[in-house]
């Protein structure tokens, strides 16, 4: 018998391994698609080697004890592009870190598939369009700092769920309509979006639409 539970512990340590593997592969290919759409002067992407087993031996990227990526620091690295749909396959994915750049294009609603994710720094860039309603999903978030970028539309009454949400920031954008008051919003400061011409301020639940202004 422990010949054969010997073959069976060890069959299940490779199948786990290979899991591990499977997965790591995929981060790196989503992480080498962002490279992809970025242009890069400075060559801080340089180490992303989509060759090497996974990703985290690249530079400004973390991995937990288990090879899966955790945490994307390139903030303030002189990259500009577009965020790509892919980074939403970064499920382990705690810290997003891309600010003080001259990204452009728009937040991809990909993002609220990153359920594990605590910070979301995209501020001072280019973003355009709207805040995606999904970033609702992300249940484990506690900073969301989008401020100084050309964000426009109203602010998704769906984030009011994110009941661990102790930071936002969208000043110096283009939103409009008006501000919720639910939920964590309702602790926030006024200063958190100030510097939106066409936002109106808090809400004035059933007398106008959230979206008044629009």
């Amino acid at each position: 018998m422990a010949p054969r539970v010997a073959l069976l512990a060890g069959a299940v340590v490779l199948l786990l391994a290979a899991g591990a593997a499977r997965a790591s592969n995929d981060e790196g290919d989503a992480l080498y698609a962002l490279r992809a759409r970025m242009s890069d002067p400075n060559g801080v992407l340089q180490s992303w080697d989509p060759t090497l087993v996974n990703p985290c031996t690249w530079f400004h990227v973390t991995c937990d004890h288990a090879s899966r990526v955790v945490r994307l620091d390139l903030g303030n690295s002189n990259i500009s592009g577009s965020i790509g749909p892919e980074l939403g396959r970064l499920v382990n994915l705690q810290y997003l870190e891309l600010y003080r750049n001259n990204i452009g294009g728009e937040i991809p609603k990909e993002l609220g598939n990153l359920k594990n994710l605590i910070s979301l720094d995209l501020y001072a860039n280019k973003l355009t369009g709207s805040i995606p309603k999904s970033l609702s999903k992300l249940k484990s978030l506690r900073f969301m700092r989008l401020n100084n970028n050309k964000l426009a539309g109203s602010i998704p009454r769906e984030l009011a769920k994110l009941s661990n949400l102790k930071v936002i920031d969208l000043s110096n954008n283009d939103l409009c309509g008006t501000i919720p008051v639910e939920g964590p919003f309702s602790t926030f400061p006024l200063r958190s979006f100030e510097n939106n011409s066409r936002l109106n301020g808090p809400e004035l639940q059933g007398l106008v639409p959230y979206d008044f202004g629009c």
